[in-house]
C-alpha cells in the first residue's frame, strides 16, 4: 500500500472526498515527522512506535577501491512494531527475541 492507495481507502470507508482525505493523511504524517525532526518520539498504541536514532561516525572503506574514508555521524528514524502489530502478522505464536518497551 502506498500513500495513494492510503488516502483511497481512508475516503472510501469514510465517506469523505479525496481532497480531505489527503489532508488527514499529510496532516498525520507531517505530525510525525515534525516531532521527529524535534527529537520527540511518536507512539501508536498497538501499531508501532517511530524515533530517531543516533549513530557515531567511524572509519569505513569504499568496497570498489579498498580506500578508507570518514563516515560521518548521523541520525536517522528508525520504526519498532508494537505487540498487537506482531501478533496480527505472525498469528502461528513468533514472538522476536526482543522485549517491548
Amino acid at each position: 500500500m502506498n500513500k495513494s492507495d492510503l488516502i483511497m481507502e481512508l475516503a472510501s470507508s469514510n465517506q469523505i472526498n479525496l481532497k480531505e482525505a489527503e489532508a488527514v493523511v499529510d496532516a498525520f504524517f507531517n505530525t510525525i515527522v515534525d516531532g521527529l525532526c524535534r527529537g520527540e518520539r511518536a507512539e501508536i498504541r498497538g501499531f508501532g512506535s517511530f524515533s530517531v536514532r543516533s549513530y557515531h561516525g567511524y572509519t569505513g572503506r569504499n568496497p570498489k577501491s579498498g580506500q578508507a574514508i570518514e563516515v560521518k555521524s548521523k541520525k536517522m528514524p528508525v520504526f519498532k512494531p508494537g505487540k498487537l502489530l506482531r501478533i496480527l502478522v505472525n498469528p502461528n505464536g513468533y514472538e522476536p527475541d526482543f522485549e517491548e518497551d
